[in-house]
């Protein structure tokens, strides 16, 4: 197979395996403008397997996204063919609106407007806690 490389844009490199469709739906990809190309279970010497995502086009990533849903990944910023920069992302301490608390006894149940907010509490285990409740957020 043969994609393409990018003039200008992104690369979101090292996905764990059969993860790119939600990064893709996560980041709302769908709705630019531009080629997005969604490589799955490439051949890799690091990782056994991974996916890609190619963006022809530079954008602003949310890094707590990415960093949430896969903290391993690497951004490579294209430009003129060539890679200018490389990210790479970590789990982020605090994510809003990315998970939402499953606590019927919390706040963000009966506030409808008020942000979710989780606080990452074990880096080692990637586990967050809602800032309001201290619920333990669900796998």
């Amino acid at each position: 197979m043969n994609i393409d490389s990018i003039k200008d844009g992104i690369v979101i490199d090292h996905i764990k395996p059969k993860t790119a469709l939600s990064i893709y739906n996560a980041l709302k990809l769908s709705d630019l403008d531009c080629s997005v190309a969604m490589i799955t279970n490439v051949k890799s010497k690091k990782m056994g397997r991974k996916d890609i995502i190619k963006i022809d086009k530079n954008i602003d990533l949310d890094l707590n996204i990415l960093g949430y849903l896969d903290p391993n990944i690497t951004i490579n910023i294209i430009q003129n063919g060539q890679r200018v920069e490389k990210k790479h992302i970590e789990l982020p301490k605090e994510v809003v609106n990315i998970i939402k608390c499953k606590n019927p006894r919390c706040i963000t149940s009966v506030e409808q407007e008020l942000n979710h907010i989780f606080v990452l509490t074990d880096k080692e285990k990637g586990i967050y806690r809602c800032k309001y409740c201290e619920t333990m957020k669900e796998e």
